[in-house]
């Protein structure tokens, strides 16, 4: 407290006896007991407001210790059990868990991790893939202002995901990996990658791609075959010695069947191999007998075309064609979708060739467009005509109806470029994407679809998607989400089926350890999405013959059912709707593979740099004493005493005021008891 604050409170207390004394003092020579008791009663009531208004400020401070935080980091991914290790690691998380001496320094936090990082509760080992990556980006976001030594529980073999090396270098903690294997080096032969392309064309050949690894010090024969049920489709006799341990084996196969081919490609077993499984892998092609083509028109280059046809053409069922408008006249027959990118007065043929075939078609809109042109050649919308330009934001529209839209994050998109000004439609349309201008939403269109006398029409209202793909790939490390949401909404342009009251999304074929998913969406009379619907799924085992049932959930604008526990097999299913009188029935086939089983040690290099990398150390399962010593003696993780010093005023004591209230009310009823007043 200040010394001016202390010498008004002096003065305050003087003042206030002053005034309490002139009251009941001033008019008597002498002062009974009870004008002594209301002398005082005024005094505090008197002194109290003073010290509200003077508000004196006081410190109050408080001590915390704050212990570090150790964080324990499980693997949970069925490879552990798979390398016989997951009894020690039970042990192992139990004992760490329960130290005394580790709980009475730190703070213990404890994550298991597999495809995603869970807190810990049960170790089940059961995870199909193993993502070490993840586990430092989280942890990099929530111990970025703690002291955290991380005790890593892994074998260290990742399956999916960037470098963990890398990853672990943005998180500022030492790391103790405990190393779940040993150093000892297995002869070992198996197929490190197949590479094979998801679909092939009826009477042609697909290319496949095997690359074989050896693992071991002498030289080995074996044979590399390739089968298709119980036949032999490719064989080839293969070498390796301790200097030449790889080999890729380049080969091609017929497409002669419509519908999906499952292969399995096999490297054949050398004496006292201990994991064979990483032997064989399956694969899967899907033949079909056509290939969606599409055109692309335009009077000018733009960035834009080029990843539209990257984008499309990602999909091996369609290819891409560029053409000018005078090229496109005679050519439009050949192709089910044409793209026209900012049309202007030079497509006026092409327009009306389009509308004699009553062809699909998807129009961008842009900063070159011609607005009085298409205003002119059209008559399903119509543009406000301002000559000034705006960047437009997208906002998915959720209950968007003709197809199943993704969320991939549109929000973080960069804006397009487009004209402003109003868009009036003639035609009923459905919104894909919403307009937002500066983040705020505006009542209009960025992406629209209608349908007219068989005829499917996309219109998009902006230039520059090109920087949609590239912000795609920084969000998610792959161009694949963009890739297909193009691929989705071609292949809704380029049909003119029938809308069906239940549709379907799913693929004819799932390795083993993806996620297999199956989405539906069902709508009314006056096809507008219902949410309201109960759809089951009846998946059968064409190969047991045993039946289940899943109920699909809703989410968003669609209803999914995750089937991904069901074992590799080939299965036909149906789902129904429980309230109407529809159905719709499909078939996928399950490959046998399982990542998780492919490794044969622990990846102890890795993780041994890894522990060096962090200033941290690695230990086996064996040493767990020493790596207790270790956390327990290192002088980095010290607890930290904490003091908070908050100041307090006094006007925010609410007893003061409860103190005021008290002394007037005695002082009143003693007064009026005694007759005073």
């Amino acid at each position: 407290m200040q010394t001016e604050t202390l010498v008004y409170i002096i003065l305050a207390g003087i003042i206030a006896l002053f005034l309490a004394l002139f009251q009941y003092k001033s008019k008597r020579k002498s002062m009974s007991k009870l004008d002594m008791l209301f002398s005082f009663l005024r005094f505090v009531t008197i002194f109290s407001v003073l010290l509200l208004l003077i508000n004196p400020k006081f410190k109050h401070s408080s001590q915390t210790i704050e212990k570090p935080t150790l964080v324990i980091a499980v693997d949970n991914s069925s490879s552990v059990k798979y390398l016989n290790k997951d009894k020690e690691v039970q042990d192992l998380a139990n004992q760490l868990l329960s130290d005394q001496k580790l709980q009475g320094k730190f703070n213990i936090e404890a994550y298991s991790f597999g495809e995603s990082v869970n807190k810990l509760d049960t170790i089940s080992f059961s995870g199909k893939q193993t993502n070490i990556d993840r586990v430092f980006k989280q942890f990099s976001q929530i111990y970025k202002q703690a002291t955290a030594p991380t005790i890593l529980i892994t074998d260290g073999n990742q399956t999916y995901g960037n470098d963990y090396l890398f990853t672990s270098s943005h998180y500022k903690q030492p790391i103790y990996p405990i190393i779940l294997g040993d150093t000892v080096t297995y002869t070992d032969l198996k197929i490190q990658q197949l590479n094979v392309n998801k679909y092939a064309y009826l009477k042609n050949k697909f290319p496949v791609e095997a690359i074989l690894v050896f693992n071991g010090n002498k030289s080995i024969n074996s044979r590399f075959v390739v089968t298709n049920g119980n036949t032999t489709v490719y064989s080839e006799p293969v070498s390796f010695s301790k200097n030449n341990n790889s080999r890729i084996i380049n080969f091609t196969l017929p497409a002669n069947k419509v519908g999906v081919g499952s292969y399995k490609a096999t490297i054949q077993p050398i004496d006292n191999e201990k994991n064979t499984i990483n032997n064989s892998k399956n694969f899967a092609v899907e033949v079909i007998d056509q290939k969606t083509k599409i055109a692309i028109v335009s009077d000018f280059p733009h960035p834009d075309l080029g990843v539209l046809k990257r984008s499309i053409e990602s999909n091996e069922q369609r290819i891409v064609t560029f053409l000018n408008p005078k090229e496109a006249i005679d050519r439009l027959e050949d192709f089910q979708l044409i793209i026209l990118n900012q049309p202007n007065n030079k497509f006026k043929q092409v327009y009306n060739v389009l509308n004699e075939q009553n062809k699909n078609r998807l129009v961008i809109v842009g900063t070159k467009t011609d607005l009085r042109f298409l205003n002119t050649i059209g008559n399903n919308y119509t543009f406000e005509i301002t000559n000034q330009e705006e960047d437009y934001q997208a906002e998915l529209n959720l209950n968007y109806a003709p197809f199943i839209i993704d969320d991939i994050d549109f929000e973080s998109f960069p804006p397009l470029k487009s004209n402003y000004g109003a868009v009036t439609f003639s035609v009923p349309y459905q919104t894909i994407l919403n307009k937002r201008v500066n983040n705020v939403p505006v009542n209009a269109p960025l992406l629209a679809t209608f349908e007219m006398n068989s005829k499917r029409e996309a219109v998009l209202f902006g230039e520059s998607i090109w920087q949609w793909r590239a912000q795609s790939f920084l969000n998610s490390n792959t161009f694949n989400l963009f890739d297909d949401f193009i691929g989705k909404l071609v292949q809704y342009l380029a049909s003119n089926k029938r809308r069906d009251r239940l549709s379907l999304e799913y693929e004819s074929f799932y390795t083993g350890s993806s996620k297999i998913e199956i989405k539906a969406q069902v709508f009314d009379n006056n096809y507008v999405f219902d949410s309201r619907e109960t759809l089951n799924i009846i998946v059968t085992d064409k190969l047991s013959g045993q039946e289940k049932q899943f109920p699909l959930i809703l989410k968003n604008n669609y209803y999914v059912a995750d089937l991904s526990n069901l074992p590799p097999s080939e299965y036909s299913f149906t789902i129904s709707a429980v309230n109407e009188n529809i159905s719709k029935s499909g078939n996928f086939q399950i490959l046998e593979y399982n990542v998780e089983q492919q490794f044969l040690n622990a990846n102890v290099t890795k993780l041994e740099q890894l522990a060096t990398n962090s200033n941290g150390k690695s230990f086996f399962v064996s040493d767990t004493k020493n790596l207790v010593n270790e956390i327990l003696n290192d002088d980095r993780f010290v607890a930290i005493q904490k003091v908070n010093k908050n100041v307090i005023p006094l006007v925010d004591w609410k007893y003061l005021l409860a103190l005021i209230a008290l002394s007037l009310t005695v002082e009143w009823f003693l007064r009026k008891y005694n007759g005073l007043i």
